[in-house]
């Protein structure tokens, strides 16, 4: 028994000494921390020579990589990336000893690419989102503040800028439509912290999606190593030209497995361009619709709607044609058709080549600018604002067109369907719809729409 409470004893003790340590050390109710990556860990590999009489050894020495390599070097960049955060401490809360909230640096790191003289450089949105200090380290070691000009969420790009007192060597753009499957190009990049290195490797695909696991629909897949850091760093041919911004690895473990992918250097100096003139990006779109499912089934992308006022029906493309053709580059699927229009503006025309019912016909198309889009996530819905035409048509002054009901059973859809009232109350923007309809869902009252349907009628819907 005495045994017992002496071991008692020492534990009730030693609790009183750590509460004792912990109001010491943690008593202000703020601290700041850094957070680094950790560095690499170097391990030896083993090498075994195979032959299975189709040796591309030739066909890799022929290549000189040292002048693409010479050129793009001094022009990559080592991003660091530092943010404040905050972090709730609960012990703090639970000992009464302040806010609980600790604030803490957290440090990342990437690359990034110069491509002017004068400091401007190109990385990843991701690199330096959140960022309350941005700083840009040299391939001689010289360091400079960088003021952040603008970014593109949806394709991952920001736009840096460094005021440095020489001339500093950059990447000139290439045209990346015209990299083919099979040439090969250089990942130069700042992986694990290192600085710039260069890997080697082939484009693997074009026009690649990651299946929803990003807003990009047009990457460049490559099996040049790509590991964390070399991300918005630069992927360049043979001749030392920018063809892509490093942007993701397909891996299970975060490091490289054999395919990298990036940025079309078309859409990145378009979304610069846009930055630099607009300050946002300026998003192009020829007015058509068209269905996933469908298109699973051809090659090319099929019109299921052509929208009013618009390029494509400007030009006379129809419902049911198949896009094959953009300019002079062959499209087989969605995601290239996409890319192909990131990387345009809004007013250039561009050559649309279909497929109509066997006849390849091709027809000029002026780019139009995409309106924001006005969505009810709690309805599932998609809706537009009214032009003047669609007005006048219905016999109305106010009202907003439901463009899309996403809705699996066709008979309950209420595409094209136009809302002028809700609850009693008149709708004339789309964004005000939004407004309203988010509001009478979070309140979980009923509501009352009143509409008109696509045979020009009107109709009241109750939802509860």
């Amino acid at each position: 028994m005495k045994k017992f409470f002496g071991l008692l004893g020492m534990a009730i003790l030693g609790g009183a000494i750590t509460l004792g340590g912990y109001k010491m050390l943690f008593n202000d109710n703020v601290s700041i921390e850094r957070n680094v990556p950790e560095k690499i860990q170097t391990v030896q590999t083993n090498y075994s020579a195979t032959y299975d009489g189709h040796s591309t050894a030739i066909g890799a020495a022929s290549i000189d990589f040292t002048v693409a390599a010479e050129k793009s070097l001094n022009a990559v960049v080592h991003v660091k990336n530092t943010a404040i955060r905050t972090q709730t401490n609960p012990l703090d809360i639970f000992f009464g000893s302040g806010n609980g909230i600790r604030k803490f640096e957290q440090v990342g790191t990437g690359s990034g690419v110069i491509i002017s003289s004068d400091g401007y450089i190109v990385t990843n949105n991701h690199v330096i989102d959140s960022a309350n200090e941005i700083e840009i380290t040299l391939n001689n070691k010289k360091k400079y503040n960088a003021k952040l000009i603008g970014t593109d969420k949806d394709n991952d790009v920001a736009l840096l800028k460094i005021d440095a007192e020489m001339d500093l060597p950059y990447v000139p753009f290439a045209d990346s439509d015209a990299i083919k499957v099979g040439e090969w190009v250089l990942a130069v990049g700042n992986p694990y912290n290192l600085t710039s290195t260069v890997t080697a490797g082939i484009v693997s695909a074009k026009g690649r999606d990651l299946e929803g696991n990003s807003a990009i629909d047009s990457f460049i897949q490559t099996d040049a190593a790509v590991n964390p850091g070399n991300s918005g760093g630069a992927l360049v041919n043979t001749r030392g030209e920018l063809v892509g911004i490093n942007t993701a690895i397909s891996s299970k473990t975060g490091s490289f497995v054999g395919y990298s992918f990036a940025v079309p250097s078309n859409i990145v100096k378009k979304v610069i361009d846009d930055l630099l003139e607009f300050g946002a990006v300026q998003e192009a779109v020829i007015g058509i619709r068209f269905s996933p499912i469908d298109n699973d089934k051809i090659e090319g992308v099929k019109i299921i709607a052509v929208e009013e006022n618009q390029g494509a029906a400007k030009a006379g493309l129809k419902e049911n044609d198949i896009i094959v053709k953009v300019n002079n580059v062959d499209i087989t699927k969605f995601s290239e058709l996409r890319g192909q229009l990131t990387a345009k503006r809004p007013g250039e025309s561009v050559n649309i080549t279909v497929d109509r019912n066997g006849e390849l016909v091709t027809k000029s198309v002026k780019l139009s600018k995409k309106e924001k889009r006005f969505i009810s996530n709690s309805f599932n819905w998609e809706l537009q604002n009214l032009s003047k035409e669609e007005l006048k048509r219905n016999n109305i002054k106010y009202g907003v067109k439901i463009l899309e009901t996403r809705e699996s059973d066709a008979r309950n859809s209420l595409n094209n369907f136009i809302i002028t009232k809700i609850n009693n109350e008149e709708v004339e923007t789309a964004d005000e719809a939004v407004k309203l309809l988010e509001s009478v869902a979070q309140s979980r009252s009923s509501i009352v729409l009143e509409m008109i349907n696509t045979n020009g009628k009107k109709e009241m819907l109750r939802f509860r």
